[in-house]
């Protein structure tokens, strides 16, 4: 006899797109699975390339996620061309395929034309294994205000939207799985965000990722 949850799991319940605050939106399962395997095809180029997968140090101390970039260098609180902190290497450029993506995206979220002139410079790629969290914080470290893009690929996670005053209530806890899209521009995004945990084991089989969890941020720095 089937398990009642397999019967009746949260997989049968549509998941819409949907609107957590004023300019941040998510959209469940926008991503393919091709598109999955795709993107994580990619990032493994990625972490071979001049530059490896490395755990930034905030305040003396690493960051349980792991990163590479494309575009600009990002370490706390700066960007740079070289990885200044890792090998010095220069980073790879964003393909043009990347700044496609980003406009489809807020399309999405935002309805059609919202991206059209939506140009990422710079992508953060983090690694979260099974232990990996990101505390609530700010991205302010670019000069731009243009929306944040974020893909999740692989575990789910439970992902912390709040306010842009403190790291505290209001906030918001939403599962991103693999496959989901997250857009916070306008007046969210300054939004204080982070990821409380991981769920192991709950990566779909043809995502293209074994374990762990892949998110991509696309960014307008505003930097030249």
């Amino acid at each position: 006899m089937a398990v009642v949850g397999e019967l009746f799991g949260d997989d049968l319940v549509p998941r819409e797109p949907r609107e957590l605050a004023p300019g941040a939106v998510h959209v469940p399962g926008w991503l393919s699975a091709h598109q999955q395997r795709w993107l994580v095809d990619r990032f493994r180029e990625w972490t071979a390339g001049p530059v490896p997968l490395h755990s930034s140090v905030v305040r003396g101390h690493p960051m349980s996620v792991r990163t590479v970039c494309l575009g600009w260098h990002w370490r706390p609180y700066q960007y740079t061309r070289e990885a200044v902190d890792v090998n010095g290497n220069r980073v790879l450029d964003v393909p043009d395929w990347m700044v496609r993506l980003g406009r489809s995206a807020l399309d999405a979220a935002r309805g059609p034309g919202a991206g059209t002139t939506y140009t990422p410079d710079t992508a953060l790629a983090n690694f979260y294994d099974d232990d990996a969290t990101m505390g609530m914080h700010q991205d302010k470290d670019e000069r731009s205000r243009a929306p944040v893009v974020s893909l999740s690929l692989g575990d789910t996670c439970r992902f912390r939207f709040g306010n842009t005053q403190t790291r505290t209530r209001p906030y918001e806890d939403v599962e991103l799985r693999s496959g989901d899209l997250f857009v916070f521009g306008g007046p969210a995004r300054l939004a204080y965000h982070g990821v409380m945990r991981v769920f192991p084991g709950t990566a779909p089989a043809d995502c293209g990722l074994d374990r762990g969890r892949i998110n991509i941020t696309l960014r307008e720095t505003g930097l030249s």
